[in-house]
């Protein structure tokens, strides 16, 4: 009971936009060590005010790692495009402490050589969350059978499983 306890309190936190929420959503809650996803919109700073389709994640930075997270957003949306919902679908890392958010954009440059086309994914701090209505949490997880599931979220959970399968919870390897 004393380990889950230090477990709960060990969870740190950082939130990620980048696609659809219900898309994101489903990506982080099949990863080990994320304890918590909670899907909806997120606001930063100036230009950067405006709620953007994001997921908050908890994790246990033992088990999983923030480079490995921002990694991870990195290959399961469309972190090289801009496009005309850009807005609405911000690629973003948003960060909590100026330490994470340090970090963050080194994780970038550092992943930056992996990838053919320049990332357009910035770090911003984060500053507020709005949920999503409780009948769209969890999309995904409530069924994986529906065409939006099958049609978007199933092939980004198939990129996790080809590219990341040692962090995949087991009901999600299929």
């Amino acid at each position: 009971m004393k380990q889950l306890i230090q477990m709960k309190n060990s969870l740190e936190k950082i939130a990620l936009g980048g696609g659809c929420h219900w898309c994101t959503e489903a990506v982080f809650q099949s990863l080990i060590g994320a304890e918590k996803v909670e899907q909806g919109y997120v606001a930063s700073h100036a230009d950067n005010s405006s709620f953007s389709e994001a997921v908050i994640v908890h994790f246990h930075p033992t088990v999983i790692r923030l480079n490995q997270l921002i990694e991870i957003h990195l290959y399961t949306h469309k972190s090289k495009s801009m496009h005309s919902m850009r807005n609405k679908y911000r690629s973003a890392v948003y960060t909590y402490s100026e330490a994470q958010n340090t970090e963050a954009i080194k994780i970038l440059e550092k992943l930056q050589p992996e990838f053919n086309n320049q990332l357009i994914t910035q770090v911003f701090p984060f500053k507020i969350f709005k949920a999503s209505r409780e009948e769209l949490q969890n999309y995904y997880l409530k069924d994986p059978q529906k065409p939006f599931c099958k049609t978007f979220i199933a092939p980004k959970l198939k990129i996790l499983l080809k590219q990341f399968s040692g962090n995949i919870k087991p009901a999600y390897k299929i």
